[in-house]
């Protein structure tokens, strides 16, 4: 069974622990295994989340879904303003279904 995806707030949680892990004396790799991530992870959280506090990662996890909503509407109003304008062009393909007699 796949693992599931961190959140931003456990990525951050979980760079932190290995900070404290690693200033305590562990190695990387030692302290990367204690916290549960490997050192590929952890090198790739660092890159995208390593300066952010845990407010700052869920500010960053609302801004992101909400900018997911956004383009959502985006894609459907641009689909509302098309479909008009291709039938008004007389673009759009014949209807295939077919009515009962």
């Amino acid at each position: 069974m796949p693992k599931k995806r961190l959140g931003a707030e456990q990525i951050v949680a979980k760079l932190r622990q290995v900070e404290v892990l690693q200033s305590q004396g562990k190695s990387i790799a030692a302290a990367c295994k204690e916290a549960g991530l490997t050192e590929q992870c952890d090198y790739r959280y660092r890159k995208g989340y390593g300066c952010l506090n845990v407010e700052q990662a869920r500010k960053l996890t609302q801004l992101e879904l909400e900018n997911g909503r956004l383009k959502t509407l985006v894609a459907d109003l641009a689909l509302e303003k098309q479909v008009p304008k291709d039938i008004a062009e007389g673009n759009c393909p014949p209807a295939t279904h077919s009515h009962p007699r």
